[in-house]
């Protein structure tokens, strides 16, 4: 399965909504994604045959291996982008946004380069 910018945020707003609240369910996506449900209804069934999630039998989505590493990718890039976009003056709520749009495109050279410029100077981490 290749994974393309939706399944990547997918897979973000899993590991963002178990940080905030614990348990997961496909309603939970729905709502964090504003999506409908069939749409994440489908995407969840490609993520189990996959190997990305599984789902017990009350709908508790959990990260397998596969797919945490890819939310957890995702969601650092999108961490640090924010910090800097806001660093450099940007709204909070502008810079979230651009985050976003950026996190799946930035080559990992690109981003490695920003993560170490980062550290270097104990601004963002």
């Amino acid at each position: 399965m290749n994974i393309y910018e939706s399944a990547e945020d997918y897979l973000e707003a899993i590991l963002i909504l178990r940080e905030r609240q614990g348990a997961v369910r496909s309603i939970d996506i729905v709502h964090h994604l504003k999506l409908t449900k069939p749409s994440v209804s489908v995407a969840m069934k490609r993520f189990r045959e996959n190997g990305y999630i599984e789902m017990d039998g009350e709908g508790y989505i959990t990260l397998l291996p596969p797919g945490e590493g890819i939310a957890q990718r995702i969601y650092d890039r999108h961490k640090l982008l924010t910090r800097f976009l806001v660093l450099l003056g940007v709204s909070e709520e502008t810079a979230a946004a651009d985050a976003c749009k950026i996190e799946h495109d930035l080559s990992d050279e690109s981003f490695e380069k920003l993560k170490e410029h980062a550290m270097q100077h104990g601004a963002l981490l």
